[in-house]
């Protein structure tokens, strides 16, 4: 199934690859619509979740996003490449995307997968069932043990950030964060090494 799945993703574009990103999320969205109009008995239930003038975005949401960040990066650098290997994705979708690009990338990726798991099925389902489908949903983590437990870990800490403090701008931003910044991380790391094959 992995062999298969990666074979898949060998066969499309990195323009391809990006518009399959951007499909997937326009259907969290839409199912985060049609679930929240069954599940939440007025909209004034959905849109209390959102708190704008809430000092834990920054206190809480913007440390948080970079703590996993800088854990990630300890991680990377002290577990063999193999647990790292999501099959080459992340390197591709990110590391031909300008910086603006990876913001946009971030920023839609961090509002439809929060608005579907923290803000409907977590406020419904849980925390413990809403991790699970997360973990789940990131479907190419299911065949490397390591980033499997390490989304798992991810949406258990990002829905911990939700049960906290009730606003899902905290989840947000932190969601955000971890996602461009290591997007840039990612498409430095990617123009550094192709420099380096151009020279020698």
């Amino acid at each position: 199934m992995k062999n298969k799945q990666a074979e898949l993703i060998k066969q499309l574009t990195n323009k391809q690859l990006l518009l399959n990103l951007f499909l997937t999320q326009i259907i969290l969205l839409t199912l985060a619509f049609f679930l929240g109009i069954i599940l939440f008995k007025d909209r004034s239930a959905f849109f209390n979740l959102f708190i704008f003038d809430d000092l834990n975005i920054f206190l809480i949401g913007v440390p948080a996003g970079v703590l996993v960040v800088v854990l990630d990066v300890v991680l990377m650098k002290v577990t063999p490449s193999s647990y790292q290997d999501d099959g080459g994705i992340n390197e591709r979708i990110f590391s031909n995307l300008s910086y603006s690009m990876i913001f946009v990338v971030a920023a839609v990726v961090a509002i439809s997968e929060e608005l579907l798991f923290r803000g409907v099925l977590q406020t419904h389902f849980g925390l413990l069932w809403t991790s699970i489908i997360f973990a789940v949903i990131h479907y190419r983590y299911l065949f490397n043990w390591f980033l499997f437990l390490n989304v798992l870990v991810l949406s258990f800490f990002i829905g911990f950030l939700f049960e906290w403090t009730d606003n899902i701008i905290v989840t947000i931003i932190a969601h955000f964060l971890i996602d461009f910044i290591l997007g840039v991380l990612i498409r430095n790391k990617s123009k550094k090494h192709g420099t380096r094959r151009g020279v020698t």
